[in-house]
């Protein structure tokens, strides 16, 4: 027997990942809420802190929670500092507070006596105080026995507000419980929140038929900055092998002049620590992040762990890789597709050590010349249990590192790259098309204990992905995909020039790009009078613009009885700051319906509330009353609507003459 006179229990503690195997995930500036189930026997009134602390510090800060509803409480705090946290949960017996609210009750009833007031003097009796504070008590604790006033009179002073603070100060948590301590990993803001484009740097001359270099791209970060982005990221820029190049279109056969794939890594140039010579030299490559930082952008690269077989590895490392019956390598397959440029590395090699090691060192190669975000490729290829370590070891060395996972494979294995470590992670955004497909999905990765983990930044093309809805959708659908990429997640990014200028025709039979930069150097007209450069500015400084897009922790659903239309928030919680979005799914044709909204998720009281949308997409303002509104949206004119929810006696935005809406 374990005889203990603690009396109070906590369970369900959140945010938490696998019971605390994983940390959960959050950043630094938002609003950490953390809840859990705080009981005990009997009717004894309770009090609970939320409790967090950097990793490895003795001292622990805390904050009161509030009881919400069946023993279901909350407290929220933030942190400056990204790096890695602990929190827990503590509760106990609130002994003054049972004996205010129980005296209070006798008063009211007048059933009262000395005695009760005895109880209360006794407890002051038991606070440790000093000074003021000790004069404060006594005197409390004076009134409550003197006899010469009348009950009421005795006891004001002890069941004041004032009174509440001081002994909840002085209170020593006598018998208090504390729950398991969770880990907690704090990222920066940019994890969170974070615009990315990218280009191929080959691609990035001026003239066409020229190779791209650095100093192409340093010319081209003007026009990204403009774009409202502010990640640029960078396919591999590694040498690239020549055995087994692929030519144009993916063709097994190269022609004279073909430059390859830049994910077949590795020539006698170097491999994943070297840089591609037609795309400069290191201190081009150092004079790129300088300039990238001078128009507010960070430079993010590609990390593929896998090899050209001319890379420097499959001479000094052949254990590294998996040899076949016949002493060949085995290449890179995904029946019936053969990738006769690329060999895979193999996690199960007897000098597991070693390739581990060599591997990080890829990173730590690239953090050391200034680069803090990874788009790693195909992650899914690799071991867990790599990764885990890996990442593990690079974010306790450098917290403000961020790696987003390429991975579009199965739908578990997706959420276990996260759990192990991935900062961000690429979704299934660009094949959901139906209302019900998108509601289903971001309401399980914004709604459920996913979001503990598994942040989604949302594309809706890749060099590898031309979906058919962009293959035949015309100008409304890439519209449509950037409104909804935009604001359904904090994170989201685009393959461009080809989105902007609507680049649609694929390769015949395959789900990807004719004329693919992968395997040829394409030129860009960025000046074309068809691109979407102006309207992809404008949705992101309306991102930038409102911190309620900032975020993923506070989407709502909205219905719509016409299902070509897609209604969902987000509110942040800490400005109150409100954005309504409004999408036609159907790139062809006019969609109206009615809504039914969720009043209470747009910081709206009463069901006959009265306010103001202000649509910041399209600079109009219509009032709207109640849950039942009327939405139109021609998808030739704009699909969507971005309304920021106001009240009529504070709106937002520039003036405007627009009348009510109606049918």
């Amino acid at each position: 027997m374990s005889a203990t006179n603690q009396r109070v229990a906590i369970r369900d503690v959140r945010p938490q990942v696998d019971g605390g195997r994983h940390p959960a995930k959050r950043s630094v500036g938002e609003l950490i809420e953390v809840e859990a189930d705080v009981f005990a026997d009997s009717h004894d009134a309770l009090l609970a802190t939320v409790c967090w602390r950097p990793r490895g510090s003795r001292r622990w800060s805390e904050v009161a929670m509030t009881q919400l509803v069946n023993d279901r409480w909350r407290g929220s705090f933030t942190v400056d500092e990204p790096g890695r946290y602990e929190i827990r949960v503590t509760g106990w017996i609130d002994r003054f507070g049972t004996w205010q609210r129980d005296t209070r009750t006798k008063l009211e009833a007048g059933v009262a006596t000395s005695v009760d007031l005895a109880i209360g003097a006794a407890l002051l009796d038991e606070l440790k105080a000093k000074g003021e504070d000790r004069a404060e008590v006594q005197r409390m604790r004076d009134q409550l026995v003197d006899e010469r006033l009348e009950l009421p009179a005795r006891a004001e002073p002890a069941l004041s507000d004032d009174a509440t603070a001081l002994v909840r100060r002085l209170d020593d948590r006598r018998y208090a419980t504390a729950s398991d301590r969770l880990p907690l990993r704090v990222d920066r803001e940019r994890a969170r929140f974070s615009a990315w484009y990218e280009l191929f740097p080959r691609s990035a001359a001026t003239e066409p038929g020229r190779h791209g270099t650095f100093d192409d791209v340093i010319a081209r970060l003007p026009y990204v900055a403009d774009l409202g982005f502010d990640v640029l990221y960078l396919p591999p820029i590694h040498p690239i092998g020549t055995t087994h190049r692929k030519g144009r279109n993916n063709s097994v056969v190269a022609e004279p002049g073909d430059v390859g794939s830049p994910w077949a890594i590795g020539s006698p140039e170097g491999g994943h620590e070297a840089i591609h010579p037609e795309l400069g030299t290191i201190d081009d490559f150092r004079r790129l992040v300088t300039a990238c930082a001078d128009h507010g952008l960070e430079l993010a690269l590609d990390i593929a762990f896998q090899c050209s077989p001319d890379h420097p590895w499959v001479t000094e490392h052949p254990e590294w890789f998996r040899a076949r019956p016949d002493g060949t390598i085995q290449y890179a397959e995904n029946p019936p597709k053969k990738y006769q440029d690329i060999y895979p590395l193999d996690f199960e090699t007897e000098d597991a050590e070693g390739l581990w090691q060599a591997l990080k060192g890829v990173f730590e190669h690239w953090i050391a010349e200034g680069i803090r975000i990874f788009r790693v490729d195909n992650p899914h290829t690799k071991a867990f249990g790599f990764w885990e370590w890996c990442l593990d070891e690079l974010t306790r060395e450098h917290p403000d590192t961020i790696f987003l996972s390429e991975s579009f494979t199965r739908p578990k294995v997706m959420k276990e790259l996260a759990r192990v470590g991935f900062t961000q992670s690429y979704t299934y955004f660009a094949w959901r098309d139906a209302r019900w497909e998108l509601a289903e999905y971001y309401a399980e990765l914004h709604t459920t204990e996913v979001a503990d983990y598994f942040r989604p930044n949302s594309w809706p093309n890749t060099p590898d992905i031309l979906t058919e809805f962009l293959q035949h959708g015309g100008r409304a659908a890439f519209v449509q995909k950037l409104i909804l990429a935009a604001t359904l997640t904090a994170n989201y990014g685009i393959y461009g020039p080809p989105f902007e200028l609507m680049e649609h025709v694929a390769r015949p039979g395959a789900e990807e790009y004719l004329d693919n930069e992968k395997y040829q150097l394409r030129h860009w007209d960025l000046d074309a009078p068809h691109s979407l450069a102006e309207l992809i500015a404008r949705v992101n400084a309306i991102r930038r613009a409102h911190p309620a897009l900032q975020q993923d922790r506070s989407f709502a659903i909205h219905h719509v009885d016409n299902e070509a239309l897609f209604a969902y928030s987000k509110r942040d919680p800490r400005s109150g700051d409100t954005v309504l979005t409004v999408v036609n799914l159907d790139p062809v044709w006019k969609q109206g319906g009615f809504t039914w909204l969720d009043l209470e998720a747009l910081g709206l009281e009463g069901e006959g509330a009265r306010f103001e949308v202000y649509d910041a997409l399209g600079e109009s303002r219509y009032t709207w009353q109640g849950r039942r509104n009327y939405v139109e949206l021609d998808p030739h004119v704009t699909p969507g609507h971005i309304f920021v929810i106001s009240s009529l006696d504070d709106p937002v935005g520039p003036p405007a003459t627009v009348a009510e809406v109606g049918p």
